[in-house]
């Protein structure tokens, strides 16, 4: 499909999900902690935002995707489908949050430690947020997507770190996966110029050992080929005439 520039009106609801779909991993970071399944954080995220936001969970029956949240622990690296599973000090998890209000969608995820993790568990979460900023930072008209991408791969690989090809950024806005396609590695200069109006997420995954990774017999869930830790961050961002607008921000809340 053709890359999307969203109007004013459709940018105000944008930010409107984006903003409920933040406020959703604030509520949520109290009940992350030792002993407590990822299914009842997804109990707990579903009912608020059904109940308390008047909004729908976009990943609910995605493609047939069973739950309202992704909970990607440990060497998991992305779509983990709650269950009986009990976080135990020192996991680390990504908690991935998309909300459709008025039919636009925020999507958005980070990571949370359940009590100390180790120092690679803690070092990667580290990385995969600095990668993050250093993406969003770049967004501007006229940047393409590709120096984007290979910034964020610069990073990661001199922290000795790789980054996850198969899995991508990408628009979003009335469309849960829309064009673009946003990729953590690249080449300066190349891919999609970026223009007023764009909206996407940049969402870089980042492994603490080789970037292999497999899908398991459920055929969501993501995990590293070699058990090394990884780890996620995702804003939606908007270009904005000069620079950009995270759509998905809370003030103050990162690691």
């Amino acid at each position: 499909m053709p890359v999307t520039i969203k109007t004013p009106e459709e940018i105000e609801k944008m930010r409107v999900a984006g903003h409920l779909a933040a406020d959703v991993l604030h509520m949520i970071r109290p009940y992350v902690k030792p002993g407590v399944t990822t299914e009842e954080l997804d109990t707990i995220c579903h009912e608020y935002i059904v109940n308390v936001q008047q909004a729908i969970p976009a990943p609910l029956n995605y493609h047939g995707f069973p739950k309202s949240i992704c909970t990607s622990v440990n060497h998991v690296v992305c779509h983990g489908i709650p269950g009986k599973k009990r976080l135990k000090k020192g996991d680390i998890v990504n908690i991935d949050v998309t909300v459709i209000k008025d039919s636009y969608h925020g999507d958005t995820s980070k990571m949370f430690f359940v009590g100390e993790p180790n120092v690679i568990s803690k070092r990667v979460s580290q990385v995969s947020y600095e990668c993050m900023c250093i993406g969003i930072e770049m967004v501007r008209p006229g940047v393409h997507l590709g120096d984007i991408g290979h910034a964020i791969q610069t990073h990661a690989e001199a922290s000795n770190f790789s980054i996850v090809r198969e899995f991508c950024g990408h628009g979003i806005g009335r469309v849960f996966h829309e064009d673009p396609q946003v990729l953590h590695y690249g080449t300066p200069g190349t891919k999609l110029r970026l223009e007023p109006g764009m909206t996407f997420t940049i969402e870089p995954m980042v492994n603490a050992g080789k970037r292999y990774v497999k899908v398991l017999p459920d055929k969501w869930t993501v995990v590293t080929k070699d058990h090394s830790p990884s780890a996620q961050w995702e804003h939606t961002i908007l270009v904005t005439d000069d620079s950009f607008e995270v759509l998905t921000a809370k003030p103050g809340d990162n690691l």
